[in-house]
């Protein structure tokens, strides 16, 4: 089912794993969006891991992506070669934010072509460790806005809904 195209800004949501990145997204709506990694897993992951990890659906791949981190950075970087914004202008064709991108190159290649308005780092990292370089080459300093994930979830949603009320 392809989405109606939005007139929203398109925002690019980034930060290390597991510092509140689809939680943003969540509280972002009218925003619609979807984790990159469900976004791509089917075409570019799945296939190559399901052999070797045993795994019996997309889902259960998707949901053990945590323990792969590396693997999976090496295959969506493999799936983008020749053509490093390819994932986020499929992305934004039908949702208004990527959630989750985690190589420089292609973020600033999707950033140089104007497919994102804004980028946003969501930062946990008083409260937990960062992800691997193997993983995630992006830093907080390339973003245009880092929101601070370190309080309580309703700190983390006055943040939000502040944002929010600006861009809307």
């Amino acid at each position: 089912m392809r989405l109606i195209p939005s007139t929203l800004p398109k925002l690019m949501i980034v930060g290390h794993g597991r510092h509140g990145k689809d939680t943003v997204c969540e509280m972002m709506e009218p925003w619609k969006f979807v984790s990159s990694s469900m976004f791509v897993a089917e075409a570019a992951v799945y296939p190559w891991l399901k052999a070797q990890y045993g795994y019996e659906s997309l889902e259960e791949c998707y949901a053990d992506r945590h323990n792969h981190r590396s693997e999976w950075h090496k295959l969506i970087s493999a799936y983008n070669k020749g053509d490093l914004p390819r994932l986020a202008r499929e992305l934004y064709e039908e949702y208004d934010i990527y959630c989750g991108l985690r190589c420089q190159l292609e973020f600033t290649a999707a950033k140089k072509e104007g497919l994102f308005a804004l980028s946003i780092w969501v930062d946990a990292s008083e409260r937990l460790p960062p992800e691997s370089t193997d993983s995630c080459t992006i830093t907080k300093r390339m973003c245009d806005i880092v929101i601070e994930n370190n309080g309580t979830l309703v700190q983390l949603m006055s943040k939000v809904h502040r944002l929010k009320k600006v861009l809307l």
